[in-house]
């Protein structure tokens, strides 16, 4: 009797000690950042003496993929340092459950039905058929996507830097912008030299686009565009035979980037410090960029502490938004703002239900992007207090900036992180790792088993007042 009571806390003990998929995703991110912040600590990573909590703020925003520096890694790191850099961007933006599943395919692991249900809770695919294939396309198409990236900067950096350097240059910036990490090696004044350059500016623009758009919409538009090719369906179709979710990132996603440059463009027209010296082609060009980069990428081409109050205050929004779910962006995602609006729409209409491109979206969704959009705002609002608390002779303004930037893993700064106190780069820290794994996710982490017996409970309904 003893035996088997004795095995049965066996198995209960071990069932409390299951890692779930949210778990798995956050230790997981822990683990790598704890790593990264080691290698860099290392002699042999630093062309001058580091402190710990450098090391350790690079490596969280490396692997958050957000930009933001408390020292400038073109000085600061060796080539050692600088390839350990460019490894925590990729495994950052790919995700650790992608890249651990690459060293399983690469070393010809069986990978079993448990990592099969984490690549697809991860990426929230429908089903489990085909998720090795899924994680294969993913590295297939970053490699290939950071590939023409890299060997379009080449074309810049070659003639200014020499062949090996040049070429070295394009691939830790190729990376960078796909990851949506922003940090560059260049020197202090990340891309503002190369305000001027169509090379630069549009190939950071795509590849910025590519990774914040998502892995799942490009397998998406990847599927129509084979279907086209092999003529199972007319070119007139492949937007509508999209995915809903797909049909909405790219909605969002073109709205957002318009909206954003007409912004900019309106905002720092005249302004001599930013635009007001540029052509209007070039001003055209430069407003795309930093439309484009403030939804997560954190690459400047503009000074950020020379904006004007208002272009601030649009780069806060476009920040709070960021990009597209399973892919390298942060912020609440262009899905989570879509749903809100057309929450908003449907209450103003009086419909019933929220509807989209002839779709009704699951009240799962509703309640799902609610908590996403006020946990984000809560988390904000904290750490925008604690910063605020922490320096009092600092610009509020820019503190929202810095705020805005690091939960929403972009990386445009105000000239201000590197002047702030430990406390406050603690708190940016805090902010880069919940923005990058999600507030709901990291909410879920520490969240109880749910109780089956509460699942399926119904209580009467009554109304309250609202407004």
């Amino acid at each position: 009797m003893m035996k088997i009571e004795s095995c049965g806390i066996s198995q209960e003990k071990k069932r409390k000690w299951t890692l779930n998929t949210m778990q798995i995703i956050a230790l997981g991110f822990l683990g790598v950042i704890f790593l990264g912040s080691i290698l860099l600590y290392l002699p042999i990573s630093n062309q001058k003496p580091i402190e710990y909590m450098d090391a350790l703020f690079t490596s969280v925003s490396a692997v958050c993929v957000t930009g933001l520096v408390t020292v400038f890694p073109a000085t600061q790191f060796t080539v050692f340092g600088k390839v350990v850099l460019v490894l925590l961007i990729q495994i950052g933006g790919l995700g650790v459950v992608a890249c651990a599943m690459a060293v399983f395919i690469i070393i010809r692991k069986k990978i079993t039905v448990k990592n099969r249900v984490v690549i697809q809770q991860s990426y929230n695919l429908d089903t489990l058929s085909g998720v090795v294939q899924f994680i294969i396309r993913i590295i297939r198409l970053t490699l290939i996507v950071e590939g023409i990236g890299a060997i379009f900067y080449s074309l810049q950096f070659v003639p200014e830097y020499g062949a090996v350097r040049g070429l070295c240059y394009g691939v830790f910036h190729a990376v960078s912008a796909f990851c949506n990490a922003g940090m560059d090696i260049i020197g202090e004044t990340n891309f503002i030299g190369y305000v001027k350059s169509p090379i630069v500016n549009f190939t950071t623009m795509f590849l910025i686009i590519s990774g914040g758009l998502g892995f799942t919409v490009w397998h998406d538009v990847y599927m129509n565009l084979k279907d086209v090719i092999q003529k199972k369906k007319p070119m007139s179709r492949s937007f509508t035979r999209l995915h809903l979710h797909s049909k909405i990132v790219l909605t969002m996603t073109a709205g957002l980037l318009l909206i954003g440059t007409l912004g900019y463009l309106m905002l720092e027209y005249n302004n001599p410090e930013t635009l007001g010296n540029l052509n209007f082609g070039q001003k055209l060009m430069a407003s795309g960029f930093q439309s484009v980069t403030t939804r997560t990428a954190g690459f400047a081409t503009i000074p950020q502490a020379d904006l004007t109050s208002a272009s601030k205050l649009l780069g806060c929004i476009l920040m709070f938004i960021g990009g597209s779910p399973g892919g390298t962006a942060g912020g609440i995602k262009t899905t989570t703002m879509a749903l809100l609006l057309l929450t908003c729409i449907s209450v103003i209409r009086g419909k019933g239900a929220i509807e989209c491109y002839g779709r009704r979206l699951a009240d799962t969704n509703v309640r799902s992007g609610t908590a996403i959009a006020l946990l984000t705002f809560s988390i904000w609002l904290i750490g925008v207090m604690g910063i605020t608390i922490l320096e009092s002779g600092v610009n509020l303004q820019d503190i929202l900036y810095e705020v805005s930037s690091a939960i929403g893993t972009v990386g445009l700064s105000a000239d201000l992180t590197p002047e702030l106190s430990r406390g406050s780069h603690l708190i940016l820290m805090i902010l880069m790792y919940v923005g990058r794994i999600g507030p709901v996710t990291m909410a879920l982490v520490f969240a109880g088993r749910e109780d089956s017996k509460l699942k399926y409970r119904e209580l009467p309904e009554k109304r309250i007042m609202l407004g």
